[in-house]
């Protein structure tokens, strides 16, 4: 029996005063809100109604029960209406986590604009290059670059990335421009990732992986460190490619062996769950695609 169902039928006999025209008002047969009424009764242990062939009437019990089930039934009510309206109009608390570089150019601008355009609500973005639990740590959305492990998390795919191989025009006029990804191994080097002791680079050639170690010049955890030493002529090396989208867009570096890349990766926003998928949520995903373009390289 759910409690609240059989709440509502009681409500809605004692209020029409017969079983039947409270089965036509709730959409049920009168056996079913027969069965409903019997069942609370039973689940309290008291009678609530007085039934004979000619009428239906409240016992002592009943009415004092009646006015606490129409003031619970209205608190649900309200307490739906709230959760409605919540829905339908962002307001409360945004937490957005997205990696650090990312999240400083591409997703802080989108969050700026939303915040303008959704006045009652507030946001807390945070940049941070690790993999978090959503629900643990309390973060509504976050961003997440690359193919994504199996989980109970809802994923919205809204772009692409490439990893690119790049170096500076005057290096490549120095050294000259490889074609082939072997040919890195005449080349200077620089190793950008997080994972230390992972200086393998990795291409595809005439429809395989290519993987090939090198002896980087410098390694680092900062893309901001290895664009620097690169645009200074420090030789090769691998980032994402929104990392370098300005280097190459003003001409400080140029992008090399470009079919040979591996295949994009994914980007996409994720989030606990889809179901009663909040408002402030919702439009923040919108707006990404209204008013961004997260397909790089």
């Amino acid at each position: 029996m759910d409690r609240l169902d059989a709440m509502q039928a009681f409500v809605t006999v004692a209020d029409l005063k017969g079983f039947a025209p409270a089965a036509r008002k709730l959409g049920l047969s009168p056996s079913g809100v027969t069965r409903l009424i019997a069942g609370l009764e039973n689940h309290l242990s008291t009678r609530l109604l007085q039934r004979t062939t000619r009428s239906v009437t409240l016992t002592d019990a009943g009415a004092r029960y009646l006015e606490r089930a129409r003031r619970i039934l209205a608190d649900v009510e309200e307490a739906e209406i709230a959760a409605e309206s919540e829905r339908a109009r962002p307001s409360g608390r945004l937490v957005i986590s997205a990696p650090v570089g990312f999240g400083r150019l591409h997703v802080s601008p989108v969050l700026t604009a939303y915040l303008k355009r959704y006045r009652e609500v507030s946001a807390e973005l945070r940049l941070e290059d690790r993999m978090i639990n959503l629900v643990e740590e309390g973060i509504d959305l976050a961003v997440r670059i690359g193919h994504l492990a199996d989980s109970s998390l809802v994923a919205r795919h809204v772009g692409e990335m490439r990893r690119i191989t790049v170096a500076s025009p005057g290096y490549l006029r120095a050294r000259g421009e490889p074609k082939r990804p072997q040919d890195i191994a005449a080349h200077d080097t620089i190793q950008f990732g997080g994972a230390a002791g992972s200086d393998e680079w990795r291409f595809v050639e005439g429809g395989n992986e290519v993987r090939l170690d090198h002896s980087p010049r410098l390694s680092t955890n900062s893309a901001d460190a290895a664009i620097r030493y690169a645009e200074a002529g420090g030789g090769l090396t691998r980032v994402l490619a929104y990392q370098a989208a300005e280097a190459i867009k003003r001409g400080r570096l140029k992008a090399v062996l470009t079919k040979f890349e591996q295949p994009a990766l994914p980007i996409h926003m994720i989030y606990p769950t889809s179901r009663l998928l909040s408002a402030k949520v919702r439009t923040f995903i919108d707006l990404v695609v209204e008013i961004s373009d997260w397909h790089f390289g």
